[in-house]
């Protein structure tokens, strides 16, 4: 009997008496070595935030042109990810297959790792999470930093952060206090008096960045929290005091306002609320005695946008919106959007 082993499906055969096996098909891929310690990792992955544009390339030896199947592997160490490869076909010898990463890292610096296997070999495959990048000197009024994540209207096409600077979760309801979050004096750095039972202080700043987490109260027009008053604090993704995370940035006051016409069905607290944004009425903090204007049925959010002397926010309440101005001194909700 002779045997000719390839695979597939068998066909006998007789000649001269002997009987010929042949197994037809295509190989089965195997590779006498996987180097996950020699991946090459395209993009960057920050705790909270979800990947985008990451991919990784994993070497391989000893490949024997036969075809491998798609794998997805989840992430141990820091959980939220995951390691996609699509189905193909190995290189004779040399060559490397690409994991697309996706999903949103836990809020944690530290190493996602992936148990992957290819062609009867395996190794764990480990990538460096960061932690997500908060302004120098910020203060969290809680123990963990607000949570990372995108939310995208699909009407004006512009990302968001799903819950306000300071809150622990994303609104249940437009009185949830869980997503309330901070209240900031506009062109202020999360220096701490945005936490919602920060102290006050009645002097106020001839700088940009005080050296305390007080919150300023300022009885006199101009009601703002600096005297002299800057205009520049706020402007953009590096805004001096810009107190969103990295890549985030104050809204201006037209991309409110687009937010504000997309909402149904109606742009009140209810219109809020149903919108992507899930944005709650998180009250203010009044600007001449820093006393919290809770119990509050209202939204105030700021944005990045100068007018006078004033600063202009979005203003929703139980019946209805308005386009507004607030002196700079009272203490407001902050969403940041992407850049």
């Amino acid at each position: 009997m002779e045997l000719v082993l390839t695979t597939g499906a068998p066909q006998n055969h007789i000649l001269n008496g002997l009987v010929s096996v042949t197994f037809t098909g295509q190989l089965v891929g195997t590779v006498t070595a996987l180097n996950c310690g020699g991946a090459t990792t395209t993009g960057t992955l920050t705790g909270g935030i979800a990947a985008s544009g990451v991919s990784t390339s994993v070497p391989y030896t000893g490949g024997n042109t036969g075809p491998y199947s798609a794998q997805s592997v989840a992430s141990t160490g820091v959980t939220g990810l995951t390691a996609s490869r699509t189905a193909d076909t190995l290189a004779n010898g040399s060559g490397s297959v690409t994991y697309t990463i996706t999903g949103t890292p836990a809020l944690s610096g530290g190493t996602a790792s992936f148990a992957i296997s290819l062609g009867g070999q395996s190794c764990i495959l480990a990538l460096n999470v960061v932690l997500g990048t908060w302004p120098a000197g910020t203060v969290h009024c809680t123990a963990v930093p607000t949570a990372i994540v995108d939310v995208t209207n699909p009407t004006t096409g512009k990302i968001w952060m799903d819950r306000n600077l300071g809150a622990s979760q994303v609104a249940t309801s437009s009185q949830d206090a869980l997503a309330f979050g901070d209240l900031y004096q506009w062109g202020r750095r999360a220096d701490g008096h945005q936490c919602r039972t920060s102290p006050t202080i009645a002097t106020l700043s001839s700088v940009d960045q005080p050296a305390h987490g007080s919150f300023i109260v300022a009885p006199s027009a101009p009601f703002d929290w600096r005297s002299p008053q800057n205009t520049n604090l706020w402007q953009g993704v590096n805004g001096i005091n810009n107190p969103c995370p990295s890549g985030y940035r104050i809204p201006t006051q037209a991309e409110n306002i687009a937010e504000k016409t997309t909402w149904t069905p109606y742009a009140n607290s209810a219109g809020a609320f149903a919108s992507p944004l899930k944005l709650p009425n998180a009250a203010g903090r009044y600007s001449d005695t820093g006393i919290l204007s809770s119990p509050d049925p209202n939204g105030r959010y700021w944005s990045s946008t100068i007018s006078g002397t004033l600063s202009a926010f979005n203003f929703f309440f139980i019946n209805g919106n308005q386009n507004e101005d607030e002196p700079r001194a009272f203490g407001q909700s902050v969403r940041c959007i992407k850049n």
